[in-house]
């Protein structure tokens, strides 16, 4: 496993948020005409971008035979993790989390960031009149002094994140139930992923909560797919037709329709970055998500240009 991500990191140019790889076809040649159905956890499935990339990893790859996408089951994040080391193919085949060392030691990881690296960029979700306490906060000893609380999932990789860089974190262990929690002002921010707050906003009957427009916080922390320990064929299926779709520049498509608008929207470029420490990947996703952060200014700038109307 550990040798598939290096074999990555040699081919990696720079890692800009095309992620224009040019890496070797990995998966075995696999003749089927059966249909394999597989269950997506509902997280996943419900968030069109992350659905419609798998959808395309999937299609990329016809040698494997015919395919069937399904929503799981509404399992919490750690339960489906748990689900997917056990093997519980019943209940889940692949889902999309943010990676850790331990997650890459007992999952099947596909490490190639679905959102470019995205995730590991956060934005605060906030009641609007709760809007002028985060007015001209600079770093993380302004959000202290302020007594401003982070909500996030009990099973997030952020939470010990955010702990482990001295801010107060509020949990829960669904990710449903912490709008409501903002609502009644158990914390200030729900920092989510710049990718995903238009979604939630969008999804979530959330038209009494506002995005803060001036902060955004700066973490690796790559997002891979991830499937079970005994699942190869499945790793290598989602691997090859990612690569595929690198090559053939579906990728950066894929990336402008679903990423591109977030950019634009959230002012990125224009907003205060707080960078923050992540002390809990891989030494191979550390090396993914260090270029991500030094090379900020440039993936910003990509963005925004694939952005821009044809």
């Amino acid at each position: 496993m550990v040798a598939r991500i290096r074999l990555i990191h040699r081919y990696l140019p720079g890692f800009v948020l095309a992620l224009c790889l040019s890496l070797p076809a990995l998966a075995m040649s696999v003749e089927s005409e059966d249909e394999r159905t597989f269950i997506l956890w509902y997280r996943n499935y419900d968030n069109p971008a992350i659905r419609s990339l798998v959808e395309l990893a999937l299609a990329k790859t016809s040698e494997y035979g015919d395919f069937k996408l399904v929503r799981s089951e509404e399992l919490s994040q750690g339960r489906v993790l748990r689900e997917l080391a056990n093997n519980n193919h019943r209940l889940v085949d692949i889902a999309n989390v943010a990676t850790t060392a331990e997650r890459e030691e007992f999952l099947n990881p596909i490490p190639l960031p679905v959102d470019g690296g995205l995730l590991g960029f956060r934005v605060c979700l906030v009641l609007p009149k709760h809007l002028p306490q985060f007015e001209g906060v600079q770093n993380i000893d302004d959000l202290t002094s302020r007594k401003i609380r982070i909500g996030q999932g009990s099973h997030w990789p952020d939470t010990p994140i955010l702990e482990a860089n001295g801010l107060q974190v509020v949990t829960h262990t669904r990710y449903e139930i912490l709008f409501g929690m903002l609502r009644n002002e158990r914390f200030e921010c729900f920092a989510r992923g710049v990718g995903e707050v238009l979604f939630d906003l969008e999804h979530n009957r959330a038209d009494d909560l506002v995005i803060e427009p001036n902060i955004l916080f700066a973490y690796p922390m790559p997002s891979y797919l991830f499937v079970a320990p005994n699942d190869q064929e499945a790793a290598h299926r989602l691997q090859l037709g990612i690569e595929r779709a690198i090559k053939d520049g579906s990728f950066a498509v894929y990336l402008k329709r679903w990423f591109g608008r977030a950019v634009t929207e959230l002012r990125l470029e224009q907003r205060k970055v707080i960078a923050l420490e992540n002390p809990y990947l891989s030494e191979e996703s550390m090396y993914v998500g260090r270029h991500t952060l030094e090379n900020l200014r440039r993936r910003l700038d990509y963005l925004s240009q694939i952005a821009s109307p044809d």
